[in-house]
């Protein structure tokens, strides 16, 4: 089995309203061998609260309109650290950037075929050790001794 058109349509464009909203590390993978559940899962991160709020939205805002698909089930957004939205046909993961790291979903999908996603996703690789970094060093210029 392989991820139907339909699905990788609605991933593609949840890829891109992610990136749009400056997501970090958008990925995608064709789980339609492995679970009978769904047929791809798409993962984002953002390294806050509101971020990860707002691009929620964004997906659920452009898959409606665009393509008229709404969430069957949405998860997790009281707190903003994890949002599942499931749509059936793709479930969508959008975690805050420390549970990105602590629950390393990629590692358990890393043997499932990766989706091509739009040129504006693929640019996001990358970004959540970039934001990290950049976070460190100015943590680290504040704690300096003066």
């Amino acid at each position: 089995m392989t991820a139907t058109d339909r699905s990788i349509e609605l991933t593609r464009a949840a890829a891109q309203a992610a990136a749009d909203k400056l997501a970090h590390d958008v990925i995608a993978y064709d789980v339609s061998d492995v679970l009978s559940i769904t047929d791809t899962f798409l993962v984002a991160s953002a390294p806050n609260d509101r971020q990860v709020k707002a691009i929620v939205d964004a997906i659920e805002e452009t898959l409606l309109k665009e393509l008229g698909a709404k969430p069957v089930r949405r998860e997790g957004e009281r707190d903003g650290r994890w949002v599942l939205l499931d749509y059936v046909d793709i479930v969508v993961h959008v975690q805050h950037s420390e549970e990105r790291v602590f629950y390393a979903l990629e590692r358990l999908w890393k043997d499932c075929p990766e989706i091509e996603l739009p040129e504006d996703a693929v640019a996001t690789r990358g970004k959540g050790a970039e934001h990290a970094a950049a976070h460190a060093a100015a943590v680290g210029d504040e704690g300096g001794v003066h």
